[in-house]
């Protein structure tokens, strides 16, 4: 089955790793058809294994390596389209759309965040297949009172980010 792993904290505050390093952990983890997308950490791999065992694996494998507390999300090849699919904003070049891939129940609890923020009046929050979107202007994302938020020390470890592009990215070297 193919899969992607979305690493967090992926060369951002210090932890700084090629692409060509982790690559070469999931191989030795026992991955096939290991390959990565940009440098932000996001790695299309095939294995046998359920996603809960290959968290553990590889979240261990990742850790031992790079000497930090690896966090990484799996998704099947059927999941990540659903992130590509689901999309609830119309596509345009003045905003930015993230899609949030975590724990189980992660998007309730950034819906609530956002709620929460005092966010310009242009951003926007959808729950769509259980998936929380985040669309901001262009330039906003981190000034922004929700993206703030999203560095909270209790919250980072329980999902990571993507912009809705890289997912699109991802798909066409699933299918590559």
């Amino acid at each position: 089955m193919k899969y992607c792993a979305f690493l967090r904290g992926v060369n951002v505050k210090g932890t700084n790793m090629k692409m060509t390093d982790v690559c070469q952990v999931f191989r030795d983890a026992g991955m096939q058809d290991v390959r990565s997308i940009i440098a932000s950490g996001n790695i299309v791999f095939s294995s046998h294994k359920n996603e809960i065992e290959l968290k553990l694996i590889l979240e261990k494998s990742m850790s031992a390596y790079f000497s930090y507390d690896a966090v990484l999300f799996i998704k099947s090849e059927r999941d990540t389209v659903l992130y590509w699919e689901s999309v609830p904003f119309e596509k345009t070049t003045d905003f930015h759309i993230y899609a949030f891939v975590g724990d189980t129940g992660i998007e309730t609890v950034l819906m609530a965040e956002f709620q929460d923020a005092t966010q310009n009046t242009s951003e926007s929050a959808a729950i769509v297949n259980h998936i929380f979107y985040w669309q901001v202007p262009k330039g906003n994302t981190l000034d922004s009172a929700f993206g703030k938020i999203l560095g909270k020390k209790t919250l980072r470890d329980q999902f990571t980010s993507r912009n809705i592009n890289t997912f699109e990215k991802v798909l066409k070297k699933m299918n590559s």
